[in-house]
Parts: structure tokens; sequence; C-alpha cells
């Protein structure tokens, strides 16, 4: 791999960059890399779970992200009781791991009523599972999907910190923090 393929991985500031401009591409491109990544919290046992989410909102300037998900969903309980995430991202075009530390708000009703408009009816099926999610059902359909706006709620999540490895001819990790003002900081790789 040339050298010159990823020269945004050279500098603090590009590198941070490009790992915001993947998360903002994430949520506008179906395709993208950063439009499915992993979502780790901690549950009542104090075991690690981890799923796949959609990105539905970047915002660099304010370091805040949102996914969407139903209430009853386990992963808000598990960020009601500890209200931080981590993300992850592996971008394999532009060789290029993110790997995200948030706090989590959980969001619901009249403050997320806009964004509840803004969703396709087709897709408000998502947030109103009979019954909830994660619960055992007799045989695999089981259940009803009932759009249900009581349902819908919104993580989210307030970057603290970001680390980017990129994996190109001359490795490069970075972790960036929000209390330095995203200043920067080259770590071995």
């Amino acid at each position: 791999m040339a050298e010159a393929l990823h020269e945004w991985a050279r500098s603090l500031p590009d590198l941070h960059s490009q790992g915001w401009k993947r998360l903002v591409r994430g949520v506008n491109d179906r395709r993208a890399a950063g439009r499915h990544p992993t979502l780790a919290t901690v549950d009542a046992q104090g075991m690690p779970q981890a799923r796949t989410v959609v990105l539905r909102a970047a915002d660099p300037q304010a370091g805040i992200l949102r996914v969407y998900t139903d209430r009853h969903a386990p992963k808000v309980a598990e960020v009601g009781a500890h209200p931080h995430a981590a993300l992850h991202i592996w971008d394999k075009d532009a060789h290029l791991q993110l790997r995200i530390l948030a706090g989590v708000a959980v969001r619901t009703g009249e403050p997320v009523a806009d964004l509840w408009q803004r969703i396709p009816e087709h897709a408000r099926c998502n947030y109103g599972t009979l019954p909830g999610p994660a619960r055992p059902i007799d045989e695999g359909l089981a259940y009803q999907r009932v759009p249900n706006f009581d349902d819908f709620a919104v993580l989210e999540l307030t970057v603290e910190s970001m680390e980017l490895l990129h994996l190109g001819y001359q490795h490069r990790r970075a972790r960036f923090h929000r209390s330095d003002d995203w200043a920067g900081q080259w770590l071995a790789p």
C-alpha cells in the first residue's frame, strides 16, 4: 500500500477529522462502515454486552452521536444503570479502526417527537415490539410489531474520547479527549 494513500493519517488534526468524517458518512450512506457500529454496554451482572446499531446522527462540533432504539431494549436499562458505552467501527476501505467512549443519556417523549416524525411509517414498527425486545417467545415469529411512539427512545452519546488506529503502510494510533479540546496524543500501535 502506498504511503500517500491515506495522507490524513500523518497528522493528529487530520486523523481526528477523518474519524468524524467516517461517522458523518455513516449517518448519510447506508453502505458506509460507520452506518452500523457495535455498541457495547455493561449489564446488571457486570458482563459486557455488544450489539450492532444504526448510527442516526453525528455532530462533530458538539461531539454527539445518536442511536434509536425501543425503550424496552436491554441496552436502555443497561445505560440507565451505567450511563456509559463504547462504540466500535472497522472501516476496511480506510484501514481505520474507531473506538469511542461516551456518556449516554436516554431521551424519550416530547424531546424526541420531532425525530419520530422523520421516521418513515414503515420503519416505525421497530419501536413497539410485543412482547418487548429480548423477551422469551415460544417460536421464532411469535411477536408483533406495532409502531408506538411511547416505545421510541434515543440514545444520545456524548463522546468523551476517540481512539483511532490506522493500519496503513506504517501503523499509527492516536487518542483524542474532549477534556483537552481534542488535541490528540500519538500512541504506540
